[in-house]
């Protein structure tokens, strides 16, 4: 590879249900490249209906990586999606000048982008106590800890999000100190230019979209893909919108519809906080769905400012 000639990594980024395959596939036949996920649930081979996993025709249409690439029994973190595909990213720009890296995790997105805090690594040990404690005690279980040990942490993160809580609990309890002592949220110097571009939806189209897309799971078979899942309802990777829910159906707690009304609505909470993390960068252009030819100029202009 070139050490001089510059290359961009194109980010199309946006909540569920918002166009962003869709986007990114267009992108990606526009300029002969591939594309890689950034999608901390189409990431598990297991989950396809209930992670809106691209269909066949779609995979085929531009290549994708990073879909459908482990198993929900392995252990799995941001870290290693990041430095896997970095590795990834140096076969990529050997062939192309531009990749895009497409998807709705946040936390992904900034992990190749941007890089991570440089946080130890824990041991199983550690992370069986910690599963032990949300399996026992659930998510106030999670946040009494978090909140207890290092409230500046807790403060910030999304109190909701049972990984993030496990994720600090692990560090604090291998370490002795807050999580918060570890991030430090200083940007890593890529040798890829990053083109930061988002899809924006009215709200209520949104929501509309999610309603739908929900439906459609539904007619596709999200149930009976729920009910094979099942033995291993309490892995991380099933702790997840679309799948939780039906779990509470199976156990007796809730009949189908409350369940898959639940999804919509969790759904739609987890949209909202998607569009929180992404606006908190502005560093984004955001774009309509609809409006793929003003995205294409921009990341054209882009290109060509930089071989100025």
């Amino acid at each position: 590879m070139n050490p001089d000639k510059k290359r961009y990594l194109v980010v199309i980024a946006g909540p569920t249900a918002s166009g962003k395959t869709e986007t990114a596939i267009r992108l990606a036949k526009a300029f002969g490249t591939e594309i890689v996920s950034a999608d901390s649930r189409q990431i598990y081979k297991e989950m396809t209906i209930g992670t809106a996993v691209p269909s066949v025709d779609e995979l085929t249409a531009a290549k994708h990586h990073f879909v459908h690439h482990i198993s929900v029994t392995q252990h799995y973190d941001v870290a290693t999606y990041e430095n896997e595909v970095l590795q990834l990213l140096e076969d990529l720009f050997k062939k192309y000048d531009l990749v895009i890296l497409s998807g709705g995790t946040g936390l992904y997105l900034d992990a190749v982008c941007r890089g991570l805090d440089n946080i130890p690594e824990t041991s199983p040990e550690i992370r069986a106590r910690v599963d032990k404690l949300f399996r026992e005690g659930g998510l106030p279980a999670l946040q009494k800890e978090v909140k207890n040990n290092d409230p500046d942490y807790y403060a910030k993160v999304d109190s909701n999000n049972p990984r993030r809580l496990q994720r600090a609990l692990e560090v604090i309890w291998q370490t002795g100190q807050p999580f918060s002592f570890y991030r430090k949220r200083q940007a890593i110097p890529r040798y890829f230019e990053t083109i930061w571009t988002a899809i924006e939806t009215d709200r209520q189209q949104l929501y509309s979209r999610i309603n739908l897309r929900v439906e459609s799971m539904v007619n596709n078979g999200l149930v009976e893909e729920a009910r094979k899942l099942y033995p291993y309802k309490d892995l991380n990777a099933l702790n997840t919108v679309g799948y939780k829910e039906l779990f509470a159906y199976f156990e007796g707690q809730t009949t189908l519809n409350e369940a898959l009304e639940q999804i919509k609505t969790n759904t739609r909470q987890y949209a909202k906080r998607q569009l929180t993390w992404l606006r908190k960068n502005t560093e984004y252009k955001w774009f309509k769905k609809d409006d793929f030819e003003s995205l294409l100029t921009y990341v054209k202009q882009n290109i060509a400012t930089d071989s100025k």
